[in-house]
């Protein structure tokens, strides 16, 4: 976990039968929920409830609180304190694996045997790693391992999770889909405390590069434009004044021709005029039409 600025209160836990019970009253939840909202753009629903208290609680315990008053109060006193980080850590949702929405695999490696130049991919939902790491081995089956051939640019707005990410170990029967020449040849296997799991081999994981990267903001400040980005079952945790708004800043990620993959329960026809439906939750930008 991420170590707490010296402006803020140093963790003090309190365990055991002596921890009071916490209570997360309407007001405190309706608080929480526009705070994340403000911060992160994520839109909490009622039944969201229990969950929030089951996450945030941990924090009051190690922090010492009591009262989700009084951890709302440290938060909007220091708003540069870094307990505004594991305040958006707690409340993100991190469910990815190696592979998801497999029909997206096939589409990316025919675009980039298609394409001229060094491939770029975006990851804009990293999380733990899983799917960075299956659009990198998908473009190193696809256009080989040669230096300059394609990159992943991976970013999260958790810092936890990016952290597990640049780690790059898995239990190996997350990979159950590979054969096991492709399992050899991009991963390594863990010996004695780490045996049975594995991790990434360093040159396929020299070509992602992963960074905090918080989509609310104005300005990305991305390294450049992409043939790709995957932006896959983030948008419905965004209200559709968000999701516009990330859509238009992502039609000028893109680079001409590019493909932008969205997750299966996500229809971005509905919000933006600007990119097309090629089927399978693919898009392009909609003047290449």
């Amino acid at each position: 976990m991420a170590k707490l600025p010296d402006n803020s209160p140093q963790p003090k836990r309190t365990t055991g039968s002596n921890a009071p019970k916490l209570v997360l009253s309407e007001a405190n939840f309706q608080r929480i929920c526009q705070l994340i909202y403000q911060r992160a753009g994520i839109v909490l629903a009622p039944h969201k409830r229990e969950m929030v208290y089951n996450r945030l609680m941990r924090r009051l315990r190690l922090l010492g609180m009591h009262d989700f008053s009084h951890y709302l109060a440290l938060l909007q006193s220091q708003p540069a304190s870094g307990e505004w980080q594991e305040f958006i850590n707690a409340l993100t949702t991190n469910l990815t694996s190696f592979f998801r929405e497999a029909h997206h695999f096939p589409i990316l490696a025919e675009h980039a045997a298609a394409r001229q130049g060094s491939y770029s991919a975006w990851s804009c939902a990293a999380s733990t790693g899983e799917e960075p790491y299956s659009i990198a081995l998908t473009l190193a089956e696809t256009l080989g391992m040669a230096p300059g051939k394609f990159h992943v640019y991976a970013t999260d707005i958790d810092t936890q999770v990016l952290g597990k990410a640049q780690q790059g170990i898995y239990r190996q029967e997350a990979l159950d889909m590979l054969s096991p020449e492709k399992l050899q040849r991009y991963f390594l296997k863990g010996k004695s405390t780490r045996q049975g799991q594995v991790c990434i081999r360093p040159e396929l994981a020299g070509v992602v590069r992963f960074e905090q990267l918080n989509l609310l903001s104005p300005d990305w400040k991305l390294p450049e434009k992409f043939d790709a980005i995957f932006c896959r079952n983030i948008m419905i945790y965004f209200d559709k004044e968000t999701q516009a708004r990330i859509l238009r800043q992502m039609e000028l990620a893109l680079k001409p021709g590019g493909l932008l993959f969205a997750g299966h329960s996500e229809n971005f026809s509905q919000i933006t005029r600007a990119f097309w439906l090629r089927g399978k939750t693919v898009y392009s930008l909609a003047k290449e039409k």
